[in-house]
């Protein structure tokens, strides 16, 4: 599908973090710009993206997105009551199209560190392959397979005779990865969501799929940052 649509990426970055201490500034695997200077290089990198807007209400963010010269980046400093731990997040989603006027947005988050300037093109490409096969919206997800229990024990997702098969043989479940939602901003306004009834499930590779929730989890990234760069790659 050919569209000659401005594509806009939503980078929410707030100051307060609880769980992962200053997470989104802190120095993370030789970058001392952070998850935040990280995420906005490869979002430079997209060839995609046609605006980036790092939305905060944190000094410490917007002098991290003052660094880049690129002309696509474009502060939106969000209200303080759309930057709290109880901030609803379809207030956020609402907020969205007030702040760009692009038709397609795409939402991600710092937190997922190895999901770089390929992996989002290559997601607005799918979510415009999507489009003409019915689709409205796009999901990145991580397929899994593996024992999945209800509350009584029960596999959910074994349509097998046998009662412990082969895990490859399980019925996938689809994990939301956070790393990229895709909706046209009509989705948004009307329904207050950044995705439509029929969205498209962006399978991604666990690594492009991690995402920092906790201290332990950034210290890993940091772990397999660093691997990474030893190795070459």
């Amino acid at each position: 599908m050919k569209m000659n649509k401005k594509i806009a990426f939503f980078l929410p970055v707030r100051r307060g973090s609880e769980r992962v201490r200053d997470k989104n500034t802190r120095p993370f695997a030789g970058n001392e710009d952070g998850l935040l200077g990280n995420k906005i290089a490869q979002l430079v990198g997209c060839h995609r993206i046609d605006e980036i807007i790092v939305s905060t209400n944190d000094p410490d963010c917007i002098g991290v997105a003052m660094k880049f010269s690129d002309a696509r980046i474009r502060v939106d400093r969000r209200p303080e009551r759309l930057c709290t731990s109880e901030t609803n997040l379809q207030d956020l989603i609402a907020y969205v199209p007030s702040v760009s006027e692009a038709d397609v947005l795409v939402w991600g988050h710092v937190t997922t560190p190895f999901a770089d300037a390929e992996c989002y093109d290559y997601a607005v490409d799918q979510y415009l392959a999507a489009l003409d096969k019915g689709f409205d919206s796009l999901i990145g997800v991580r397929e899994v397979h593996n024992f999945f229990l209800d509350k009584t024990g029960r596999i959910i997702n074994n349509s097998s005779p046998l009662a412990w098969p082969r895990t490859q043989d399980l019925d996938p479940l689809y994990e939301v990865n956070h790393t990229v939602f895709i909706a046209g901003r009509e989705i948004y306004e009307k329904k207050r969501n950044r995705t439509g009834d029929h969205p498209y499930l962006h399978t991604m590779s666990p690594l492009e799929s991690f995402d920092i929730d906790w201290e332990d989890d950034f210290a890993m990234a940091e772990m397999m940052a660093n691997g990474i760069r030893n190795l070459g790659g």
